[in-house]
């Protein structure tokens, strides 16, 4: 592929290969260093994988959910988009979810925003961003939401970051309210869904504390009468 100054493609002189070669040498030392110390690693990996944990994050480079964990491969299955949205319609994360929770049974499912999010702040703008903005659509109605709360803190930073509390909250009920989740529940799956944010500054993961049976007093119009028939 064609390479431009400034892209994947731009020489590294210290390295004495383009940014974008320096890919396949890091895999090769990467490799021979996982053979090392487990000669079966891979072979192991292979044959199946068994993770206890569905991380749903953000996009944002910054938040290896891996590294921020301290789990190894095979460990977390991971879904990612931008400002870490839990969208019905989205086949994508539907489908991860659904394939999470009934094939892979995972014990946890995890949303984590982290704060500074760039999809948040946008969304707080007043600017036209292209199709981007069907996406941002979605944290602005969590805005609407908790408008007053919101409206009240003046430093935006401040109004920023909160929103992002905010919008993991959101997208946990969403996970809550699932079939997929409510059936897990129904044949009695320990199953636990979780909201989290990341700060980016020190690099401290936050449990929000979620609990979307108190905080939403049990609202019955997500209940699932007929699961069992399923």
């Amino acid at each position: 592929a064609r390479g431009r100054p400034g892209s994947v493609g731009a020489v590294d002189e210290w390295a004495g290969v383009t940014s974008y070669e320096q890919l396949f040498v890091n895999n090769k030392r990467w490799v021979a260093e996982r053979l090392a110390a487990d000669p079966e690693h891979f072979h192991r990996l292979a044959t199946a994988q068994h993770p206890r944990f569905l991380f749903i994050g953000c996009s944002d480079s910054r938040v290896n959910a891996n590294e921020i964990t301290g789990t190894r491969t095979g460990e977390m299955f991971i879904h990612r988009n931008i400002a870490n949205m839990v969208v019905h319609t989205d086949m994508n994360l539907m489908s991860v979810l659904q394939y999470a929770v009934q094939v892979l049974e995972v014990e946890h499912v995890i949303v984590c925003g982290h704060y500074g999010c760039g999809g948040i702040t946008a969304a707080l703008e007043h600017s036209y961003h292209g199709l981007i903005d069907k996406w941002l659509r979605n944290i602005k109605d969590v805005y609407r939401l908790h408008r007053a709360e919101l409206d009240d803190i003046e430093d935006f930073a401040a109004r920023r970051d909160r929103l992002v509390e905010l919008n993991v909250r959101e997208q946990v009920y969403r996970v809550w309210a699932t079939s997929f989740v409510q059936r897990a529940w129904h044949g009695e799956r320990r199953l636990h869904v979780h909201g989290w944010v990341y700060d980016l500054a020190d690099g401290v993961l936050k449990d929000l504390e979620v609990d979307p049976e108190l905080e939403l007093g049990g609202l019955a119009i997500y209940d699932y009468d007929d699961l069992h028939d399923l």
